[in-house]
């Protein structure tokens, strides 16, 4: 028997046991922590190369996060039978897990970092993001790695008016707020959100509330630390020469870097930028070895500065704004003749084309993940190919930007989209090129999809725009909250702050901190001043298009609903589908059945839907006593001639009812395929219709 030296820590959290435990699996990683939540399990681990590599220049961390199906006991489809590329969620976990921490190890730590959670088990309650979070979290806490951390996590619902700790996946079908939000015990470093147009002062509270409520994580790691902790790593810093160094390149180059960043064009500044690099390694010796491999450091530290201090002492920022103002803005809808819905949405240098496309139910993305399958009836596709910041590059499947991206601009429109499927019974693509980049490109992406949504007749509660806010905060106190922030005023500052809502409220926030830790009051000021560019944006939305247009694009299908008894399914579908394929083929119609007999009909030609529903009703109609029916005849017989109607139900004509007068033959009357019709007449006692045509006008069809 192994004997293992396990040490484990539990505790009550939000009405689960929370658990994490080490020293039994995967003891061959730099750390590693089995962590479980509920019933739901989740195993992370993290290894780290022991030194760096020699012209290392940036942190190359890699965080990888992945489920298995034998979680809840599934078999995976496809060819392969076997987990394959990464999911969109896991994708995003993987973002969700990296954002955090990332921030958190010392700037001048080099080594290789690989973090891998992965879900074993998932009772199908409890989701797995947080605690693959906190997992990550602990593994690295215990690792001896140079970390500022442990962070904890958790996820806020609202429900009935009441804040919820960790809700169910049931739990939050009901709650009008989805929040994530990670931190150490000093503030908040990552929020993530979606939500049903609440208030700024209520996702304040709620990011506020899952703060208090992951202090006890961060405390059980620290505890859990202090038992199973290893031998912490020496932290690196940079070597006293550096601080030479950089006093040596910012005495030379630090004016001609302000005046570079004077450069309000993009791509001005950027050549600029990249004209003073050469210039520096110019004066860098190529035989010192220590030269060669800080200078890069260097220069970042003096283009922090240089851009920092011109916003803090001038208030005026890069490109000459003031902290508060938006970019100017040019909204066009209605570019594109084929499609359904086209938006162009430029914001100074940041330009969005996105398309809209309906389609019908069977266009909807079908998701296998561990839980049940389900269908995707609104897709959000953001793109954002190289030659936006004129760059030459790949092409090719969306990566983690691409994918996170478009999950925040659909986390901001998803409440405002209709969601009676009587009311609006098409799915709905939209896609997003980015055309130009120079800072916050996903917002464009909220507000050109919302305006191509409303040009494409989708009836959207209200619209939606999305802003992005920056921070500088320096350690002397100075603070500066920056609107609609620039892509090197992103890469410079101290937070990423995206914000999207309606003029009523918010719809999805999410926020990434690049220093430990900002206070409530930050971010108090931040949604106050994201609120006003937010207002400001929607108004020159509305110069465009304010509202959705009445009806959808001449260009999209036409869907018409009906609802028919559950039990009549079968008839419309027929034996292997049968007598539904002829329906389409005759009527030039997509025609979608969903388990509760909602039926829709979708064609360009509107009079092609109507055709099909016209014999769709005719299938399932129930024949009424006394009324009348145009109908075929299928069948001849001694007795009398059997008659379809009502789409496929059939009755008898007995001679006796062909003629008032005493008739010979039915064939004297009639043949297959005649056209004739017909009164019902109820059913005889074996349950058969009874039909008569001697009742009828046979020219009229009115009673005879």
């Amino acid at each position: 028997m192994v004997n293992w030296n396990v040490h484990r820590k539990e505790m009550e959290w939000g009405g689960r046991k929370l658990v994490l435990e080490t020293g039994k699996i995967a003891k061959q990683a730099t750390g590693a922590v089995y962590a479980s939540y509920g019933n739901t399990v989740v195993v992370a681990t993290v290894v780290a190369a022991k030194e760096a590599k020699a012209d290392q220049d940036f942190f190359p961390l890699t965080v990888n996060y992945q489920e298995k199906y034998y979680a809840t006991g599934k078999i995976p489809g496809g060819f392969m039978k076997r987990e394959g590329k990464p999911s969109e969620r896991e994708v995003l976990v993987s973002r969700l897990i990296d954002r955090p921490i990332r921030p958190l190890f010392p700037d001048a730590f080099k080594n290789e970092v690989q973090i891998v959670c992965t879900t074993i088990a998932h009772d199908k309650k409890t989701d797995s993001d947080i605690l693959a979070m906190i997992a990550a979290s602990a593994a690295l806490a215990i690792s001896g790695i140079p970390f500022l951390g442990p962070i904890g996590a958790a996820k806020v619902g609202y429900i009935d008016g009441q804040y919820v700790l960790n809700p169910t996946v049931e739990e939050l079908k009901n709650s009008e707020l989805e929040l994530t939000v990670a931190g150490t015990s000093e503030g908040v470093l990552m929020v993530e959100s979606e939500a049903n147009e609440l208030s700024e002062e209520t996702m304040l509270n709620a990011v506020m509330f899952g703060f208090d409520n992951f202090q006890s994580v961060i405390n059980m790691i620290n505890e859990l630390k202090a038992e199973a902790g290893k031998e912490p790593w020496e932290a690196p810093v940079f070597p006293p020469e550096f601080d030479e160094l950089y006093n040596r390149i910012e005495k030379e180059f630090r004016t001609k870097y302000e005046e570079a960043f004077n450069e309000v064009d993009k791509q001005k500044r950027s050549t600029r930028l990249g004209e003073l690099s050469a210039e520096v390694n110019a004066t860098i010796d190529p035989e010192n070895e220590f030269e060669t491999r800080y200078a890069l450091d260097a220069v970042e530290k003096l283009m922090h500065s240089v851009m920092r201090e011109k916003v803090l002492t001038t208030g005026s920022r890069i490109d000459g704004r003031d902290t508060k103002t938006v970019r100017p803005i040019t909204c066009e809808v209605n570019l594109l003749p084929t499609t359904h819905g086209s938006a162009l949405f430029t914001r100074g240098e940041t330009q969005a084309l996105v398309v809209t496309t309906l389609g019908t139910g069977e266009d909807s993305q079908i998701i296998d993940g561990l839980m049940d399958e389900t269908r995707q009836e609104f897709m959000l596709n953001y793109n954002f190919p190289p030659f936006s910041v004129g760059e030459c590059g790949r092409l090719g499947s969306p990566g983690r930007r691409e994918i996170g991206h478009g999950k925040l601009a659909w986390r901001a429109i998803h409440p405002m989209l209709p969601k009676d499927k009587a009311e609006f019974p098409y799915t709905i693509r939209v896609v997003s090129d980015i055309m130009e980049s120079n800072g916050s490109s996903s917002m464009a992406t909220v507000c050109g999809s919302v305006l191509s949504l409303m040009d494409a007749g989708v009836p959207l509660k209200k619209p939606v725009a999305g802003i992005a806010m920056g921070l500088i905060k320096e350690d002397d106190g100075r603070v500066a909250i920056l609107t609609d922030i620039l892509g090197d005023e992103d890469h410079l500052g101290d937070m990423d702050f995206k914000v999207a809502g309606t003029k009523d409220g918010v719809t999805a926030l999410q926020m990434d901190i690049k220093i430990t830790s900002i206070t409530k009051e930050i971010m108090k000021n931040a949604l106050a001043q994201a609120h006003e560019g937010r207002i400001h944006i929607l108004g020159e939305m509305a110069k465009a298009l304010a509202e959705p247009r009445p009806e959808v694009s001449p260009n999209a299908p036409r869907i018409i609903s009906i609802k028919i008894p559950v039990d009549k399914i079968r008839e419309v579908i027929g034996t292997g589908g049968k007598v539904i394929r002829e329906i389409i083929e005759k009527t030039n119609t997509k025609i979608d059945i969903d388990d509760d007999g909602t039926v829709n009909v979708a064609a360009i030609d509107k009079k092609d839907a109507e055709a099909a529903l016209e014999i769709i009703n005719g299938i399932v109609a129930v024949p009424e006593d006394g009324k009348n029916y145009h109908g075929v005849i299928t069948k001849i017989m001694d007795f009398g001639a059997f008659v379809r109607f009502l789409g496929s139900t059939e009755g008898l004509v007995h001679i006796s009812e062909i003629k008032n007068e005493r008739i010979a033959s039915v064939t004297d009357f009639y043949k297959e395929g005649d056209k004739i019709w017909v009164k019902c007449m109820g059913t005889d006692n074996r349950g058969k219709i009874r039909l008569s045509a001697k009742r009828v006008n046979q020219e009229t069809g009115e009673d005879a």
